[in-house]
């Protein structure tokens, strides 16, 4: 979950009245109702965070809740389940607005008014785990599995959780489980090929991983272990080419609670954030739907329309995603990503020209771009202007030595300009930076074998 950096802090007397959801007030209606000893009396206090930078129907919701949370609380004789009901409902819009912090005392005061209910501890073990409390975490989805044996979602969290704290047989008993509820569940699939890569079981782990992406080729967060499981088996080609696939798309278990959170809100944000994970997770249509939604609240944000654009592309529209990108660039002229988006658009369709134009405007405006510069060096390349192309090779470097796509493509020019030896010199030091990467020995050797050293 992407977190907002808004700090939290008690709110001022202009939105939240004087006394009001203070630990006292609470505690004193809790007591009435039949809270346990333990109850809200000793719990945090409540208090909304600053709402000023929230978009106007996202501050009207949060005072909405609140007002009727101390409506409640100043009722005699208020039920216990009305007032946990209410806390957890504000805490929910701070826990959708990525306000963990905040969101925490709201949820222990649901949480002690109604201890049978499992969303409310579900709910404080996803805000733990935002704000690194890593052990309340496990010990907030601890108490839902007693609430609610098997729950799924909470088996694979709390296996993650486990994993990260290097227990690793109870994150293989909580991932094995979630299996058992759920064959070929794609999270456990991917958490226990991670509890056998933690045990150097390389051959388990390769198995389990290529399972997960046999049940789920998205999950491209497999590919890193993956390769790390083949490179521990000592099967270097598959490790390479696994590297080259990793990526960032989120794998998590189903999960109607949270699914159920993150539809809260109101406004173009929430609209964005909802659209920034369906993107997350492959849900492309999803995120294009969401956009949608968040340009037609904030129809003057840049921003906004490009995420539309990569949605469009990603959702397989290419022509709705370039009206969106020209958009993006009417309402900001200097939007580099804009440009790179329209770029790669138009190489990816033959218009190498004009992927030189765009790509040159988003490295004018954002020097430091480095995928816009090897697009545009990629670009040079299709329409033969070569030594463009390695000046832009040459920039990469000069901004991370480390990028060794543009290395590749260095020595790969130097070879269309019949510049051997400069070539191989490349293709040596590249050998020398990156040894995992067999391209660059590949290469190397296709060169030395068609012309022996000095030519």
């Amino acid at each position: 979950m992407n977190r907002v950096a808004w700090a939290p802090f008690l709110v001022s007397a202009v939105l939240l009245p004087a006394g009001a959801c203070t630990s006292e007030r609470p505690g004193t209606a809790a007591s009435n109702v039949g809270a346990p000893a333990s109850g809200p009396g000793t719990l945090p206090p409540v208090g909304l965070p600053d709402l000023s930078p929230m978009e106007a129907p996202v501050r009207q919701q949060m005072a909405e809740r609140q007002q009727a949370l101390e409506a409640l609380v100043a009722a005699p004789g208020t039920p216990a389940a009305a007032l946990a009901r209410a806390y957890g409902e504000v805490g929910s819009l701070l826990m959708a607005a990525d306000y963990f912090e905040a969101a925490e005392p709201y949820l222990l005061h649901a949480q002690a008014l109604a201890p049978d209910q499992m969303r409310w501890p579900y709910y404080l073990g996803h805000a733990y785990m935002a704000t690194d409390a890593t052990a309340k975490a496990a010990t907030s989805f601890q108490q839902v599995l007693r609430l609610q044996p098997g729950d799924l979602a909470t088996l694979v969290w709390l296996g993650n959780l486990y994993l990260d704290q290097g227990e690793l047989p109870l994150a293989e008993s909580s991932f094995s489980q979630a299996l058992a509820i759920q064959p070929r569940l794609v999270a456990a699939l991917f958490g226990l090929g991670r509890v056998s890569l933690a045990r150097r079981e390389f051959a388990r782990a390769v198995d389990q991983l290529e399972q997960m992406l046999a049940a789920d080729p998205r999950a491209s967060m497999a590919h890193y272990p993956l390769a790390l499981a083949y490179r521990g088996l000592g099967d270097t080609a598959k490790a390479e080419a696994h590297l080259r696939r990793r990526g960032g798309v989120e794998v998590g278990p189903p999960d109607p609670l949270m699914v159920e959170l993150r539809g809260l809100l109101r406004g173009a944000i929430a609209e964005e954030a909802r659209g920034v994970r369906a993107l997350d997770s492959g849900d492309f249509r999803a995120a294009v739907e969401s956009f949608r939604r968040a340009v037609a609240l904030a129809p003057k944000n840049p921003s906004l329309h490009h995420k539309l654009g990569t949605a469009l592309s990603l959702a397989g529209d290419p022509g709705g995603a370039v009206e969106a990108f020209q958009e993006a660039v009417r309402l900001s002229p200097d939007f580099s990503q804009a440009h790179y988006s329209l770029g790669v658009l138009a190489a990816a369709r033959g218009r190498h020209g004009e992927a030189v134009e765009r790509l040159s405007t988003a490295v004018r405006y954002q020097p430091d771009y480095i995928e816009a510069r090897l697009q545009l060096a990629d670009a040079l390349r299709q329409v033969g202007q070569m030594e463009r192309s390695l000046g832009q090779y040459r920039d990469v470097l000069a901004i991370d030595p480390r990028v060794s796509d543009a290395r590749f493509g260095y020595a790969m020019t130097l070879l269309v300009l019949r510049r051997y030896p400069e070539a191989r010199d490349s293709l040596r030091e590249a050998v020398r930076l990156h040894p995992d990467q067999l391209r660059f020995a590949e290469e190397l050797a296709k060169l030395d074998a068609a012309l022996p050293a000095g030519r």
